[in-house]
This record gives C-alpha cells, structure tokens and sequence, in this order.
C-alpha cells in the first residue's frame, strides 16, 4: 500500500492507434514515504495547495501525493476497525463467562445467612419490594394509556418493556416514555385532547401526579365545551343581555368532575367574549405567571403564588403546562369576603395559534386544613389569534360559593356572575393590554402633558399603580396584606375599621395607619357617580383636602381611550398666602365591569423627582378613594314611583343603581409603638360617613 501511488502511461502510446499498456507503479522511496508520513500526522486531509508543495518538494506527480493519502486515510480506519474488533471480542468473552456463571449460580442456589443450599421460590426481601413497586408502576401506567386513549380516541399501548439490563439503563429517562411525549395539534372543539408527560421528580405522589391529570384533562374537556357550545347550554338574559347558564343542562351534559356541590352553596356562572390587543402566545405567558398574572389583573387578585410545577410544557412551549395554584380573589368592598382558592391550572395548545388555559379546584383531591368556601369549577378562556396582535378571547366564569358570608347588598351582583364573572376578567384585561399598548406607543396622546419625560410618565405610572394596590390592599382583608381589627371606638355597622403598623417602609410615612372602608347603594348610575368623583372642578362638594373650592389639573397621562382611564396629578387652592398649595395624585380607571377613583395628597418635591424620572418607591403616600359597581339584576332599589321594592312588577321598571365602597388610610399617629385611641377611630368613621352624605347630598339622592 506504501508504494501504490497511481498509474503512469507511457508517453509514446498514441490514442486510439494501440491499447495502452499495463499500468506500472512506482514504489517511493524511504525519504518521500518519512515526509509523507510527517504530514499525515499533521494533516491527514491536506489541501490543493499544500499537495503541490508537497509534489514538489518530493519530485512527485500531484495526484500521486492525493492517491496516497487516499490509501493511508483507509489504511488507518481498517486498522482502527480492527482494534474495535479486537476489544469488543475480548468484552464479549468476558460478558459469556460472567453470564455462564449467573447460571450455574441460579441452578445452585445458597442462602446467605446460613450458605446451606437455598429453597427454590425464595427471594430477598428488596426483590420482594421491587416486584411490588414494579406491579404498581404497571397499574399506574395502564391507568394513564385508557385516560390517554379516553381523550385520542384511540388505544395507546406503553412503551414495550425492557428485557434486560442494558435496556432499563438507557430506558425511558424516567417517564412515561417516548409515546406518551408526542403532541398532536388538534382543531378547537375536537373532544381528542393529547395527553402530557408528568416528571416523575415533583413533590406531588405519582397517585397524585396521575389524579391531577385526569382532572386537568376533565376541565379542559369542559371549559372547551362550555366556550363553544350556545343554546340550550347558555341562554340571553333578557335584562342587560347576558348569557346565563342553563343549570338543568349542564347537569344533563357533563359528569361533575369536583363533585356534587356542597349543602349551603349557590353556583354563579358567565361566558364573555372580547378582542383584545396582546397575541395569544403573550397572553398565555401571563396567565401561567402567578406574578404577572396578578399584576394584569391587580384589582381583581389580593395575592397568588405557584405552590407546584408539575409540567412545565412540551417543546419549549406551554402546551402542556400543569401547576397547582392558590389565589385570593377579591371584590373591593368590606361587605364581600375575599374568595381563598386552591386550584389546578392546565394550558393546552389546540391548533395553531389557539390555546386554553382552564382552573379547576382540588378540594376534592387535596385534603385542605382550612373549611372551603369556594369552589372553582372548570374556568379559563379560550384564545385565539387575529390579525395585527389581537385575539379573541372567549371567558368561562363557573364557581361555588358559600353565599351567607356575602352582604345582602351584593347578593344580586354575584349571583348575576358580575362580581367574580367573565365579564369583570374580560374588561379588566381589555383595559391593562389597552394601556400597555398605548405605553409602548412612541407617540403621546394630545391630551398628555408634554412637559413630562418619558422616563418621568413611567415613574409616575408606577407610583400610581403602587397607590392603587395601597388601596385595594386597605379594603380587602387578605392574607398577604396583615391588617388588625380594632376593638375601639363606635363605628357603623356595615364599616370596617383595620390598622397596622409601618416602621421601615420607605414607601409609606412610618407610624400607627387606619383604614376604614364601607359600601352603600345610590340609585345614580355608575358613569354617572363615575364623572362626578373624578372631576375635579366638583371636587369642593365631597372633598375636605379641596380646602372648599376647585382644584387644577397640573399633570395628565393617559392609560387608555376612555378619557377616564387616566393619572393625574392636581393642585387644591391654598387657603392663605402663607400656605403652600398641596399636591394629590390621582388614578382613574373605568371599563363594563365598574370603575376606580383613587388618590393621596403627596410631597412637592418628591413628586418633581418622580416628573423627572426619578425613583418613586421613596414617595411615601397613603390612599384613599372609592370604588363603583353597577348593582346586580334583582337589587331592591327605588322604582319609577318612588318607593323602595325588590319586585319589578306591576308595569313599573327599577331604576339602575351603583353600588359604592369608599375607603380612607389615615396616619393617626406617627410613632409605631403608640396605642391606637378611641377618638382615632371614631374621627375616621365620621370621616367616612360625612363624606358618604356629600356625595348623596351633591347628587340628589335620598338618605
């Protein structure tokens, strides 16, 4: 092989006149081969050029050089085979003999306690457990292959078992295996759901691992079902136009997969549909993000958090996505309890650019250590891509509850499904993607004030934002937010009373704080009461922070089209020369489901910092304002003769109303050790009750 180098013709061969002779090779010389040898180390794929130095440098024909590179490159790999060869013989001979002795092991059994000779059919106890746990595995995964296959319509067999030992080392990784990890898009409404891997590594058993995804894969069945099916399942609402849920025929088509529903409970369902400006993908992202999602929806969630990934997804994406959440979910009113809920929330991609994310309760699979009153039916909302970054979104409210703990003021608006319903999650969405948008925008809306920088407007919006969470947070008693009830002072009957203590917080002025909240209902409209409060020209009739007259709107950003979905920065008129006029930051926001009005009095200088772009967690603020819902269908309010009746019979139509919770946080002392005193809490409820009277007195409403 070191000395074919080619073939070389014998110049005085003529073409086509004789038959060219014999090939005859050329043997090279130990020189050349030595230095051919060199540069195969070096480079055992040398190019053109290095080739024909070589060619030169020892008198060689360049596709001389080329051919015998070509013989040692194969040289090398048939030796390199060979050696392969060689050890895996010797392997296998090994592997024959230790096999041959495991045999003749198992035709001569000894025990090894007393290493006399073994009874045939005993085995170690750690064999033992493995056949047990090998025989539950089986179990567990022929239970997950007929839910698989309930939901392909077809049967799904398990991955074939392995056989030896090299098998289980490099098997399945731990999971259900390769067949059960394929995704298979499907159209929308398609009762095949594909079926979802659940790592074996989570805190959650696998009895509980395989309860969850039979009960995922239930809820999504419904919730599909339940966006896509109308009549019977869903009928109009004559009053308002509402869609309201067929009780008799949802029993009729589905199997509860929570249960029956708990003696003392009442059901509240509702189904919204809207366009909104963020693509599905976007929109899915934030749902299965416990801290974004409470942050888009910031009035309608006190607190949330991510207790269980069970899956984070296939393929890089959220299709397939289980996580265990508990969430509090509140209505911006003290007469209202805030809904504590434990719930599984599974996304799943139908098609391309369609995708559901539904919740559905665990109560009944997880025992819980507080009493439920709550229930989370299959809930959640179908997305759907459309041109230009919006989607459509089709929202599932359906729920339980224990209605005793509810006011009989927001009775109606709960049973109706206004309070916690899909109409609420649709409009509170609609707007935050509608101020998004408009954040995101390089032009700024006419009516803003141009003096304001960009990085000013941001500052100033997240100050705002903080003030409205301020403000919730002192309204709804929940968990995340420790607040303690009073046992001081006269105060009214339907008006809460908390306080807690700021020491350290930087974003609120350090002292004793008080927070008093309560809900009345005025036979006025929510736009209506909505305009009133937000004007600040009218602000004199209600305000005591007004100092009795008018106060000027200094700062304007909006957040929305509806021109009052805006923050705001005003200037109340100084009583006297020597006084300096005061500031109040004002948020406004209003969408189908009710309306905010929110606002603290803050410090000049800190807010020219904020204006400028500077940082606003040091602007220390308490917030007061109020917040309005139209009252539900069915509310005992006024008729067209005045009188006060539940029942619209009889030819005479209920005027609307609005139902109205204000609050108030007041800095009753600045020393965080002191002791809150009776007249603290009987000067914040007179407060409260005298602002309440303005309002009906401004408006015209009967007390």
């Amino acid at each position: 092989m070191d000395g074919g180098s080619g073939d070389d013709h014998d110049p005085t061969t003529a073409a086509g006149d004789k038959p060219p002779r014999k090939k005859r090779y050329h043997r090279h010389t130990p020189q050349q081969i030595q230095e051919l040898e060199a540069l195969f180390k070096e480079c055992p794929h040398p190019d053109e050029k290095q080739r024909l130095e070589l060619s030169k440098r020892l008198c060689l024909e360049t596709r001389q050089v080329k051919f015998w590179f070509q013989n040692r490159r194969t040289q090398m790999k048939t030796q390199l085979e060979r050696h392969e060869n060689s050890l895996l013989r010797q392997e296998n001979d090994k592997l024959r003999a230790e096999n041959m002795s495991i045999r003749d092991a198992m035709r001569n059994p000894i025990c090894t306690n007393c290493g006399g000779p073994a009874i045939i059919g005993d085995m170690s106890l750690e064999e033992q457990h493995l056949r047990i746990e090998n025989a539950r595995l089986k179990d567990e995964l022929d239970r997950v292959c007929a839910l698989a296959g309930k939901f392909l319509g077809r049967p799904i067999t398990g991955p074939p078992l392995p056989n030896s030992s090299l098998e289980l080392g490099v098997g399945t990784n731990g999971t259900f295996g390769t067949t059960m990890a394929t995704t298979t898009t499907l159209p929308l409404g398609h009762d095949a759901l594909p079926t979802m891997v659940v790592p074996s590594n989570r805190p959650a058993t696998t009895l509980d691992r395989s309860m969850f995804l039979e009960l995922a894969l239930a809820a999504m069945d419904e919730l599909v079902k339940m966006a896509q099916t109308d009549e019977p399942l869903w009928i109009k609402n004559i009053e308002g136009g509402r869609e309201m849920l067929n009780h008799d025929e949802y029993l009729r088509t589905f199997t509860p997969c929570i249960g029956l529903k708990p003696n003392g409970f009442v059901t509240e369902a509702s189904r919204e549909t809207g366009v909104v400006i963020i693509n599905s993908l976007a929109l899915v992202e934030t749902l299965m993000d416990s801290n974004r999602w409470a942050e888009m929806f910031h009035c309608m969630i006190a607190g949330t958090s991510t207790t269980d990934v069970i899956s984070n997804g296939m393929g890089g994406t959220r299709n397939g996505a289980l996580q265990l959440m508990n969430a509090e979910l509140q209505i911006l009113s003290p007469l209202v309890p805030v809904r504590e809920v434990s719930f599984l929330r599974f996304c799943k991609q139908h098609a391309e650019g369609v995708w559901a994310v539904v919740d559905v309760s665990i109560d009944t699979i997880k025992e819980s250590t507080t009493f439920v009153t709550c229930r989370r039916l299959p809930s959640g909302c179908v997305v759907q891509d459309m041109p230009n970054g919006y989607s459509k979104v089709i929202c599932v409210e359906h729920a339980e509850y224990d209605e005793s703990q509810v006011h009989q003021l927001y009775r109606p608006l709960l049973s109706s499904g206004m309070g916690f319903g899909a109409q609420r999650w649709v409009a509170t969405l609609q707007r935050q993607c509608e101020c998004l948008a408009i954040l995101m925008s390089s032009t700024v809306p006419t009516r803003d004030h141009t003096a304001i920088t960009a990085s000013g407007r941001r500052s100033m919006l997240k100050l705002a934002q903080r003030m409205t969470d301020n403000f919730c947070a002192g309204v709804c008693a929940s968990t995340v937010h420790k607040w303690n009830k009073p046992n001081a002072g006269n105060v009214d009957e339907d008006v809460r009373v908390m306080t807690r203590k700021s020491i350290d917080d930087p974003g609120e002025p350090p002292g004793i704080v008080l927070s008093a909240a309560t809900s009345v209902w005025l036979p006025v409209s929510p736009q209506r009461l909505f305009d009133f409060l937000r004007d600040e020209r009218l602000r004199s009739e209600w305000d005591i922070l007004s100092n009795g007259g008018p106060m000027q709107e200094m700062a304007h950003i909006a957040k929305g089209q509806d021109h009052g979905n805006c923050v705001s920065l005003l200037r109340a008129s100084a009583m006297n020369a020597n006084q300096s006029s005061m500031l109040i930051l004002q948020e406004t926001c209003i969408d189908a489901a009710g309306s905010l009005v929110v606002y603290a009095p803050v410090d000049i200088p800190a807010m020219h910092v904020v204006m400028n772009g500077g940082d606003s967690a040091y602007v220390a603020l308490l917030p007061s304002g109020f917040a309005i819902v139209p009252d539900g269908p069915g509310s005992h309010g006024p008729i067209s003769n005045g009188h006060v009746n539940g029942n619209t019979g009889g030819g005479s139509s209920r005027v609307g109303g609005s139902l109205l919770t204000v609050a108030f946080q007041i800095l009753v002392n600045s020393l965080p050790t002191a002791k809150l005193t009776v007249e603290s809490v009987e000067t914040v409820n007179n407060l409260i009750s005298c602002t309440v009277q303005k309002i009906k007195a401004a408006l015209q409403c009967e007390s």
